[in-house]
C-alpha cells in the first residue's frame, strides 16, 4: 500500500505560475523605500535622496508661504532642481519625515564646514517654516528641541555639530537668519555657543583663523563675518569688533580643549 501524501502535489506548470508571482513580489520588497525610523514625525516621503552617513544637523527656513508649499516643493522636481530635507518642522509644532535618516537628503548644496565638503552626505537637514522675517514660534521650537534630543542620541550625532545653512555657504545662504533663536538652542544643550565669562584675546590673536577654527569658510570673509554675526550675535553687520574677538576667543578655546559636547 502506498503511502498517503499529507499535502496535495501540485504540476509543475502551476509551480512556475505561481513563482512568477512571487518573484515580482519579492524584487517589490526589495526596492522599497526603507520605512521612517522617527515615531516623533509624520512621515510623508520625498524621492530627492540617496545614502550617506550624518555627523552634524543643518537647520533651515523654508521662506515659503505655507507647510503645504514646502511639503510639495521638498517632494517634487523643481524648476531649478529636486530639493528635499530629512525633516520639516510647521510653525504649529508639528513634524513631518520626508527622507528616512539613513539616507541623504538634498539638502544643503554647496558649501564647507570645518574639513567637510559634502555637507549633504554629513548632515540632517531640518526646514523650519518661517519667512525669514518672523520670530521663529515656541510650539515649533519646542518641537525641534525634542527632535533635536532624539536624533542627537539616536544617531550619536554631537550636540555641539548642529548649524545653520548660512554657516557652511556664508552669502550664498542666509537661513534659518539672524531671528533664529540660537541662544534658545544653546541653553538646552545644542549648538556650540560661548561658555562663562568673555575674556579679551591675548596680543596676536587671530580672528580669522578663529573662525575657521569655528568651522566658517573664508573665501568670502565678509559673508562669513555676516552668517557669523546672524548666529552668534543676532545681528545685521559684516565687520568685526571687539564683543567678536571675544566671541571667538572663547569659542576657538572650546574647541581647542577638545569641548565637542558628546
Amino acid at each position: 500500500m502506498k503511502p498517503t501524501a499529507m499535502y496535495p502535489t501540485l504540476p509543475a506548470s502551476r509551480l512556475l505560475r505561481i513563482a512568477g508571482l512571487l518573484i515580482p513580489l519579492a524584487l517589490l520588497a526589495a526596492c522599497a523605500p526603507l520605512p521612517p525610523r522617527n515615531p516623533l514625525a509624520t512621515w510623508v516621503p520625498s524621492p530627492n535622496h540617496d545614502i550617506r552617513r550624518p555627523v552634524l544637523i543643518v537647520l533651515h527656513f523654508t521662506n515659503q508661504h505655507s507647510v503645504q508649499e514646502s511639503l510639495d516643493t521638498l517632494r517634487t522636481a523643481n524648476s531649478t532642481g529636486p530639493v528635499s530635507a530629512h525633516y520639516l518642522v510647521g510653525a504649529d509644532g508639528r513634524i513631518y519625515q520626508l527622507v528616512s535618516d539613513q539616507l541623504r537628503a538634498w539638502q544643503a548644496g554647496p558649501g564647507r564646514w570645518g574639513t567637510i565638503t559634502d555637507l549633504n552626505s554629513a548632515s540632517i537637514g531640518i526646514e523650519l517654516d518661517n519667512d525669514g522675517a518672523t520670530p521663529f514660534a515656541q510650539p515649533q521650537i519646542d518641537s525641534l528641541l525634542r527632535l533635536l534630543a532624539d536624533l542627537t542620541t539616536r544617531l550619536r550625532i554631537p550636540r555641539t555639530q548642529i548649524i545653520g545653512h548660512e554657516d557652511l555657504a556664508p552669502g550664498r545662504k542666509d537661513d534659518p537668519g539672524p531671528l533664529f533663536p540660537w541662544k534658545t538652542l544653546a541653553d538646552a544643550g545644542y549648538g556650540r555657543w560661548p561658555q562663562g565669562a568673555l575674556a579679551d584675546p591675548p596680543a596676536g590673536f587671530d580672528p580669522w583663523m578663529a573662525l575657521a577654527v569655528v568651522g566658517y569658510p573664508l573665501e568670502d570673509r565678509t559673508a562669513a563675518v555676516r552668517s557669523f554675526h546672524h548666529h552668534f550675535r543676532g545681528i545685521e553687520s559684516d565687520a568685526l569688533d571687539g564683543e567678536d574677538l571675544r566671541i571667538l576667543y572663547n569659542l576657538a578655546q572650546q574647541i581647542e580643549s577638545g569641548d565637542e559636547g558628546n
